[in-house]
């Protein structure tokens, strides 16, 4: 049987670029020798499940599949052979010049990977995305192909099959590996982003990818950005992008705050900058208001265990109870704390805040104050990550006492820095004799133990907390109930007396959505400006040095969204600075502006770098819309992803 002229085209392309990316890797490194085994190449990572956000399983074209593909080619080579007029004649090397040249330049003039008009009565559909490249000065490295062949060969599969096929690609071009590349370059950043952009482009070209280029995107694109900022005003006009006080890394070098990740034993990941924890004003998206949507959106996911896994940790849902302990001699002042643990109620015998939590200096004795100021001081330079990845558990007593809920007996409380401000209360109750952490941490500290729960059969250790369910014991009228009745009873009794309750709390947290640097997009939000009293507006000019006024940030007033997009300054100096509120507040000429006699003063945070990334999967249906992000038909017609090939953490 022989194959039609059209798939030929497909055939000799599929071959093409996978004896392109055989070369290309092979010659790079020893470890891709792999690839030289088409079947084997695909095989591990197209069978593997995708991960796109609602995944439709898929099977792998067979070996027997890839060498039909192979021997069309040679056929078609073979007789357009040097004796016939053609390259393909005899043994030797393939001849990569006149071949990829050759089909590039037919796909390109005949918009061979054009994504066809949906046919959805006679046709099926597949959207296969690639991860989102990051278009950096370095130009591709092996792992981009690696992927993108993959997904790649799947994609000419299926068009060979008869379906409707959407294979784009594009650029995740903000953020601040492009400002610092474009600073150590001494060139603006949009012009080093679009030399990165047009290099990477040249390259996957080369490697003959079957991308429908005409949907190419770069969330730097002005029509890119007008939507990214629409987006964000969505969210805002839900009260879902919020102002709020944040304890963040904020690295004086970088001007910028850091996520978790990029902070190592105090220092920047990018250049090994001192970091220090700050409260800042931020903006957040309130994705916690959908925890309990994330959480059930996983159920049915065709995932690896391990990505499930990961996710569900990431949300972090417990199902216990908030526990209110007065404090010793501050009348009015209580410490609230969640445990999923509340049948070991009885077995507090200390209280631990975060460093940051603020009844640290109120409570804290006058004898203690230094010793505790100190050790505020040292967390306040490491991440929450490094704090609760530390193996060594520290602390300091404060001096001060928190009061039992059900006793009254003082327990008391002590400053440590593996409880962080910003996850739950910023406080927990220690019981060591039934948590492991607690438990080292009183015996280092010599704090008491006392045991409350023990095993339905036999004796626990005394050597080690004993942290499974059993049986209630030294816990007053809940002695000899389980673990399940105890937990309830005393949830019961502390709502009867006000001092707590029932609660659910997850570890997903507000995602903190500033950034003080200058390559991002806008925040469209602005706010009013005011001047000391007696002094006129009219006569008054913010952009001067001088002059008196304050931005009202307790204001927000949103960018209309005819006035869309919101454009960055050019700057001549657009190098971080120390100052949090971000290297925008020196352009003052675009951050101030009248408008009816009064003066406003633009955001000067910009979004990070994930704000375009979230949705570009989204544009690459709609393109070149103006009127919308993406229409609805086109929603209907190429959504959901069929299949994504990318790392774990981009679910």
């Amino acid at each position: 049987m022989r194959p039609t002229p059209g798939a030929l085209t497909l055939l000799a392309s599929t071959a093409a670029t996978m004896m392109a990316t055989t070369a290309l890797l092979s010659s790079t490194s020893s470890s891709f020798a792999v690839f030289r085994t088409v079947g084997a190449f695909t095989s591990p990572l197209v069978r593997r499940p995708a991960l796109a956000a609602r995944h439709r399983a898929v099977a792998a074209p067979s070996t027997s599949a890839f060498r039909f593909m192979m021997s069309a080619v040679d056929e078609q080579t073979s007789s357009s052979s040097p004796a016939a007029g053609g390259p393909g004649a005899g043994a030797g090397p393939y001849p990569f010049e006149s071949v990829e040249k050759k089909w590039q330049k037919y796909w390109d003039e005949n918009c061979t990977f054009k994504t066809p008009e949906r046919d959805a009565e006679n046709r099926e559909k597949r959207y296969v995305l690639d991860m989102f490249p990051y278009p950096s000065g370095a130009g591709l490295h092996v792992g981009h192909p690696e992927g993108y062949t993959a997904s790649d060969i799947m994609a000419r599969y299926w068009r060979m099959q008869g379906h409707d096929v959407l294979h784009p690609i594009g650029w995740d071009s903000f953020g601040l590996p492009a400002e610092q590349f474009a600073i150590n370059t001494g060139a603006p950043p949009a012009e080093t982003t679009a030399s990165n952009i047009a290099n990477f482009k040249r390259q996957l070209k080369m490697l003959g990818f079957s991308y429908d280029w005409d949907r190419e995107v770069a969330t730097t694109d002005v029509e890119y950005v007008k939507w990214t900022q629409w987006i964000f005003l969505q969210l805002y006009k839900a009260g879902l992008a919020t102002q709020s006080s944040v304890s963040v890394n904020w690295c004086p070098a970088l001007g910028t705050v850091l996520a978790n990740e990029e902070v190592i034993n105090g220092l920047s990941e990018r250049g090994d900058h001192p970091v220090t924890r700050l409260p800042l004003r931020q903006w957040v998206l309130k994705i916690t208001d959908y925890a309990d949507r994330l959480e059930a959106g996983l159920e049915g996911l065709d995932w690896p265990s391990g990505t499930l896994t990961a996710q569900k940790q990431w949300i972090g849902k417990s199902v216990g109870c908030n526990i209110d302990f007065d404090v010793d001699g501050l009348e009015g002042e209580k410490i609230s704390v969640f445990t999923t643990r509340a049948d070991t109620l009885m077995g507090v015998t200390y209280v631990t805040l975060a460093p940051e939590h603020p009844l640290v200096s109120s409570l804290t004795t006058p004898d203690q104050k230094e010793q505790v100021d100190q050790y505020v001081r040292e967390a306040s330079n490491r991440s929450d990550l490094d704090r609760t990845s530390s193996k060594e558990k520290t602390g300091v007593f404060t001096g001060g006492y928190a009061l039992h809920p059900i006793t009254g007996d003082k327990v008391p409380i002590w400053v440590g820095d593996y409880v962080l401000g910003s996850y739950g209360t910023g406080a927990v109750m220690a019981v060591p004799a039934h948590d492991e952490r607690d438990f080292e941490f009183a015996a280092k500290y010599d704090l008491d133990v006392k045991w409350v729960v023990k095993p339905k059969k036999g004796e626990a250790s005394a050597e080690e907390a004993y942290t499974a369910e059993g049986i209630a014991i030294n816990s007053g009228e809940f002695d000899g109930m389980t673990t399940t009745a105890c937990k309830k009873e005393v949830t019961k009794k502390l709502e009867e007396m006000d001092r707590g309750g029932a609660k659910v709390t997850y570890k997903l947290r507000d995602w903190v959505f500033s950034r003080q640097r200058y390559w991002g997009e806008p925040i469209p939000i602005y706010f009013p400006v005011t001047f000391p009293e007696g002094v006129d507006p009219a006569d008054a000019n913010p952009r001067e040095d001088g002059c008196d006024h304050t931005v009202d940030f307790d204001s927000p007033i949103p960018v209309d969204e005819a006035d869309l997009p919101l454009r960055l300054p050019e700057m001549d100096d657009f190098k971080p600075g120390d100052d949090p509120a971000g290297c925008l507040a020196r352009a003052r000429d675009w951050r101030y502006f009248q408008k009816d006699g009064k003066w406003f003063a633009r955001e000067t945070n910009t979004m990070p770098q994930w704000a375009g990334s979230c949705w570009y999967y989204f544009r690459f249906l709609d393109p070149k819309n103006s009127d919308m992000a993406f229409s609805p038909k086109v929603d209907e017609d190429y959504m959901p992803v069929d299949l994504y090939i990318g790392g774990g953490g981009h679910p």
